[in-house]
C-alpha cells in the first residue's frame, strides 16, 4: 500500500510528464514529489534560485532546468510572474528512442548550466513551443507522447546555443556547499511512499557518488561543518522514516525494510534497535 499523495501527483506519476502555463496554475508546483521529476521553467519576473550551492537573481526572462537529484528552491520576488513549466520523468523522455540519460547533459548535471536568460525574440518562440505542448497534452492525437517528446528535444538543444547566466553567488566555502548540498539531498530521498520504490542512496558512497566526489572528501566536509559524521545523519534520517512508516501505515516489518533498502528484515530490526534502544514493533500504534 502506497502512503497517501495528491491527486494531482498521482496522474503526474501515470503519464510521466505534464506541462501548464504558471499564471493559469500557480498550485500544481507545490503538488509533485520532486525527487521524481526533471523540470524546466520559462518564467519572466523577478526570482532568486537556490540550486545546490549556488544562488541565483533573476529579473526578466529566464530558463530553468531542474533536476530531480539535485536542491533547488525558488522564491518568486515580484507580484507580476507568468511563465511556462514542464515536469517530465526520466522514465518518460527515455521511453521513446532517447538512450542519452539526462544526467549527462550540462544543462541538467551538478556543475552544469541549469539557468539561462532569454532575450525576448527568445521568450517568443519559447513561449510557441510550451503553447503546442499544451496542446498535444490536451489532444487525443495516438503519439502525443512522442511528439512532446520532440518538443523537450527542440528545447534543449535551443538551450544549448545560448550562453549560461553568470549571476551566480557563491558564499559559501566548499565544505558549507558540500554539505548543504549533501543535507538537501538526504531529505529529497523522503518521504518513501511505497515498498516497491525503495531508498536508492543508503550509504555515505551512495551519495558521494551521486554528487560526484570521494566519499572521504564527503565525510571531511560534513563532519567539519555538522559535528556528526554522513553515516550519522543517514541513520537518522532513515530512523525518522522508519518511525513515520510504522505509525502512519498498515505495512509489515519485511515491507519497511525492504523499503528502506534493508536486504533482510533482520537487519532492519537490528539498525532499528541499535538507534532507538527498542524494537519496530513497540513504535507501532
Amino acid at each position: 500500500m502506497s502512503r497517501i499523495l495528491s491527486t494531482y501527483n498521482t496522474e503526474l506519476k501515470l503519464k510521466g510528464f505534464n506541462v501548464f502555463q504558471i499564471e493559469k496554475d500557480g498550485n500544481a508546483t507545490k503538488a509533485y514529489s520532486r525527487k521524481d521529476f526533471y523540470k524546466i521553467c520559462l518564467t519572466t519576473g523577478k526570482s532568486r534560485i537556490h540550486y545546490a550551492d549556488r544562488s541565483f537573481d533573476a529579473e526578466g526572462t529566464i530558463l530553468f532546468f531542474g533536476n530531480p537529484n539535485i536542491p533547488y528552491s525558488w522564491e518568486t520576488l515580484s507580484t507580476q510572474y507568468v511563465g511556462y513549466t514542464i515536469l517530465f520523468s526520466e522514465d518518460f523522455y527515455t521511453s521513446g528512442k532517447h538512450s542519452e540519460t539526462l544526467q549527462k547533459s550540462p544543462l541538467f548535471r551538478m556543475g552544469g548550466t541549469p539557468i539561462l536568460e532569454i532575450s525576448e525574440e527568445q521568450r517568443q518562440f519559447l513561449n510557441s513551443i510550451f503553447q503546442k505542448m499544451i496542446e498535444e497534452q490536451q489532444s487525443d492525437y495516438e503519439h502525443k507522447d512522442d511528439l512532446i517528446r520532440n518538443y523537450i528535444d527542440l528545447i534543449l538543444h535551443e538551450s544549448l546555443k545560448l550562453k549560461p547566466s553568470e549571476n551566480y553567488n557563491q558564499n559559501k566555502n566548499g565544505a558549507e556547499r558540500l554539505t548543504t548540498i549533501f543535507m538537501e539531498l538526504l531529505e529529497r530521498q523522503f518521504p518513501v511512499e511505497s515498498p516497491d520504490r525503495p531508498l536508492l542512496l543508503r550509504t555515505a558512497k551512495d551519495y558521494a557518488n551521486n554528487l560526484s566526489v570521494h566519499v572521504n572528501y564527503l565525510n571531511r566536509a560534513v563532519k567539519e561543518v555538522t559535528g556528526k559524521t554522513t553515516t550519522t545523519h543517514i541513520s537518522e534520517r532513515i530512523t525518522n522514516e522508519a518511525k513515520a512508516i510504522l505509525q502512519n501505515t498498515d505495512w509489515n516489518v519485511s515491507e519497511i525494510a525492504y523499503a528502506l533498502g534493508f536486504e533482510y528484515p533482520t537487519y532492519f530490526n537490528n539498525f532499528f534497535k541499535k538507534q532507538t534502544g527498542t524494537s519496530p514493533s513497540s513504535v507501532r500504534v
